[in-house]
């Protein structure tokens, strides 16, 4: 395949980072894209003990040879951007579509101080919303207009459609989740734009035939912050005695838990047109599977998860998180 899809199946913090960071590991794309909304979306991923963590960069970072794009549907926050290029010594590889918008000190102030953002909706603060209500208004600075990101400036668009049509490998990440998605997910509890499979292809410049694979991640139970429904949602006790707790990597707020929906599932697969699937953090509901890399190792309980959601869904789960690390992944795609 040439060109993969990535994208969450529920509420975001499903473990694309992780997958993102694996697959650049395993296969060594020549370009990772990212699409969404902005740096509200914080991905991380652990590497040899140490966990990285990204709010604008792909999480195809720790590959140095693949080159690391911006979609032009993607907000940036100048600083944060300009920090992890420093942080990931990608000075010379990163590259940012000119039409980014940019957020701006007065966009992050308004989406904290606005009691319905905040309290209501639930959203990070980091300015994405207001920042994109400007763009709707035609009003929003793009990233062309920023000196200090004059030197990495690009046609995302067409660097991706290049690398394309030379059969290079490209890895387009999304971010957030199906159920964030601002058209398909629970209104008003969503993000600021399309963060489907579809939309995360808008936000780079690709055509929906350019795509060879569509991979929905999701988590071994399901997981938002925020405001809005939550099926089947446990008490904090009982996630926190499941372990099950977790917090989010931009905010720092507790997640919300529970078990894992398989009717949210097919609709996401519907939505996304998923090809095939990934499962993470099963090693967290089956202990036993922690670190394991072999799919016939796994504990009976365990595949017969595994196995429930392909059989309901008729599609492949051919990545499987075991633990925090990078490689703690289960490969299915050759079996």
């Amino acid at each position: 395949m040439s060109c993969l899809v990535t994208v969450g199946g529920f509420y975001g913090d499903e473990g694309k980072g992780k997958i993102i960071a694996y697959l650049a590991k395993k296969d060594n794309p020549a370009v990772a894209v990212r699409g969404g909304v902005g740096p509200n979306a914080g991905h991380t991923f652990t590497f040899e003990g140490k966990e990285y963590k990204v709010r604008m960069l792909p999480s195809a970072v720790l590959n140095p040879t693949t080159r690391l794009l911006v979609g032009a549907g993607v907000l940036v926050n100048p600083q944060v951007l300009l920090d992890e290029i420093v942080k990931f010594h990608a000075d010379d590889r990163t590259f940012v579509d000119s039409q980014c918008g940019i957020i701006e000190q007065t966009h992050i102030d308004r989406d904290i101080g606005e009691d319905y953002l905040k309290n209501k909706v639930g959203t990070t603060g980091t300015g994405t919303g207001p920042a994109n209500a400007d763009r709707a208004l035609r009003k929003l600075k793009l990233a062309r207009d920023i000196p200090e990101l004059s030197l990495y400036m690009e046609d995302v668009s067409n660097s991706v459609n290049y690398a394309l049509h030379n059969n290079e490998r490209v890895i387009v990440e999304g971010t957030q989740g199906t159920y964030l998605s601002l058209f398909h997910g629970g209104y008003p509890y969503v993000t600021s734009s399309d963060v489907t499979a579809s939309g995360i292809c808008s936000q780079i410049g690709i055509g929906p035939k350019r795509v060879d694979e569509v991979l929905v991640v999701f988590k071994a139970y399901v997981t938002r912050v925020g405001g809005g429904p939550l099926e089947n949602e446990l008490s904090e006790e009982e996630a926190r005695k499941r372990g099950w707790i977790e917090h989010g990597s931009v905010t720092g707020r507790q997640r919300r838990a529970a078990p894992f929906d398989i009717e949210l599932a097919k609709k996401a697969i519907r939505l996304n047109s998923a090809t095939q699937l990934a499962v993470t953090k099963l090693d967290v509901i089956f202990p036993q599977s922690a670190g394991l890399h072999e799919y016939t190792k796994l504990p009976e309980d365990a595949k017969k998860f595994i196995e429930n959601i392909e059989g309901e869904t008729g599609l492949k789960v051919t990545l499987i998180g075991t633990g925090r690390e990078v490689y703690d992944v289960i490969d299915r795609r050759s079996s």
